[in-house]
């Protein structure tokens, strides 16, 4: 062998053998401050006002609340703080302004409401459900994601919702399109990012009033009869709670923590220690609605 062709073979050699005994490189640690980053995780309606009725006779509430206890569990598992879950009974309204006065009340990064959607009732009609007369309309199926103008921090609000519909097609979940068409009437509404289901819902009280970037995820539509069933299982639940906490990520590892934040955790925290020392008190209440 000539001398050029030993030297290129020593040096190939050596080359394979560097790459055999380097050791692999650690991931980059994420973006995002989980520990740092608080989420206050809204289940929509309430035990008592449970909500729309599905095609199959499951009450959105029960759709809400397993999602809901899904993403929570998740989140924890990725090292976010355990989320403020708001959780509640009694009517409708009453708990609706509880609710929020208990999410405004702890300082957080966002607000996300959890949903499960139904139709405008000139669309439902009725099927018989093995001798159980129920409302069904399967002309429309696929989530949708709303954010309110009246959010003081409504561009972030929308940056996450953006941000969270590109998530949800990542995980093959389509979105439906049928609220920016005109035959919708009073419920029409004003697509934001048409290609991923984000609509502008001024009215929406938990996100009006949310002082702090909130969004309104509707998961799917329970009165499609097969989508309310695709909703229950284990593999579609997985795919929306994936594309959640990975959004919620993303969007923690895009902004950086506002300082207001960290000064009202703090005063919080030194709050409710200096309450404690003189007497016990009972844990804060996990609430919920609409």
């Amino acid at each position: 062998m000539s001398p050029l062709r030993t030297r290129l073979s020593q040096v190939l050699a050596a080359g394979l053998m560097g790459l055999a005994t380097t050791p692999a490189r650690a991931e980059p640690a994420p973006a995002c401050s989980r520990a740092g980053f608080h989420i206050v995780l809204d289940i929509g309606h309430t035990t008592d006002d449970t909500g729309a009725m599905s095609s199959h006779g499951v009450s959105e509430f029960a759709y809400n609340q397993v999602l809901a206890l899904e993403i929570d569990q998740r989140l924890v598992e990725m090292g976010f703080p355990a989320p403020l879950l708001l959780l509640e009974a009694g009517p409708g309204k009453r708990s609706l302004y509880h609710r929020m006065a208990q999410a405004n009340a702890r300082p957080a990064n966002l607000f996300l409401s959890i949903h499960h959607d139904a139709v405008p009732d000139n669309f439902v009609e009725t099927w018989d459900d093995d001798g159980t007369t129920r409302p069904f309309s399967d002309r429309f199926k696929g989530h949708s994601i709303f954010v309110s103008f009246g959010n003081r921090l409504r561009q972030r609000s929308l940056d996450f919702a953006k941000r969270l519909g590109r998530a949800m097609q990542a995980h093959g979940l389509a979105h439906t399109p049928h609220y920016a068409e005109r035959f919708m009437g009073r419920y029409r509404r004003e697509p934001l990012d048409a290609a991923t289901g984000v609509y502008r819902y001024d009215r929406l009280h938990v996100l009006r009033t949310a002082r702090m970037p909130a969004v309104l995820l509707e998961a799917g539509s329970i009165l499609n009869r097969a989508e309310a069933l695709d909703l229950q299982t284990p593999e579609r639940r997985a795919a929306i709670v994936a594309a959640v906490t990975e959004a919620i990520d993303g969007y923690c590892g895009e902004i950086k923590r506002p300082v207001a934040v960290a000064k009202a955790h703090r005063k919080h925290r030194l709050a409710r220690r200096a309450a404690a020392q003189p007497r016990e008190t009972a844990p804060a209440d996990r609430n919920s609605d609409y």
